[in-house]
This record gives structure tokens, sequence and C-alpha cells, in this order.
């Protein structure tokens, strides 16, 4: 009796998993923007405090920038994987 309630409950649940998986995807694109937008100002107010380390400051940028990418298509993923659960 209490596996067919929770089974029943888990079945009411599964309608909304589009949605779910819309916002979520939506968080991760939002996220992404700001901690990228966040990097590339710190950049370029260190190049602009230090012009003689641009070369190591835009290699750094460009590291954390593709972290941010890789965890932002990892959230991605999940997101369309709920989907379709």
């Amino acid at each position: 009796m209490l596996l067919q309630t929770i089974l029943l409950q888990a079945a009411e649940v599964v309608k909304y998993g589009p949605i779910g998986a819309g916002i979520g995807a939506g968080l991760v694109a939002l996220g992404v923007g700001v901690g990228i937008g966040k990097i590339g100002a710190g950049a370029v107010e260190a190049i602009a405090r230090q012009p003689e380390a641009m070369g190591d400051i835009r290699t750094t940028a460009i590291i954390l920038a593709a972290f941010i990418e890789g965890v932002a298509l990892f959230g991605a993923v999940i997101c369309f994987l709920a989907m379709g659960a």
C-alpha cells in the first residue's frame, strides 16, 4: 500500500520534468554569463593595473572561462536528462 502511494506520487512529479529542465538550463546559462563576465572584468582590470602581465592574465582568464563552460555543459546535460526521466 505504501509503495503504491509512493509510485503514484512519483508519477505525478514526472509531469513537471520538462518545466524543471527548462528552468534549470536557463539558470545554468545565467550563471555562466555572470561567471564569465566577472572573469572578463577582473582580467581587464588586472591588465589595466599591470600591462606587462597581459599575456599571463589573458591565458589564465581563457583557461578559467573554459572550465566554467565545461561545468555549464555538464549542467545542461543533467537538465536534459531530467527532462527525459
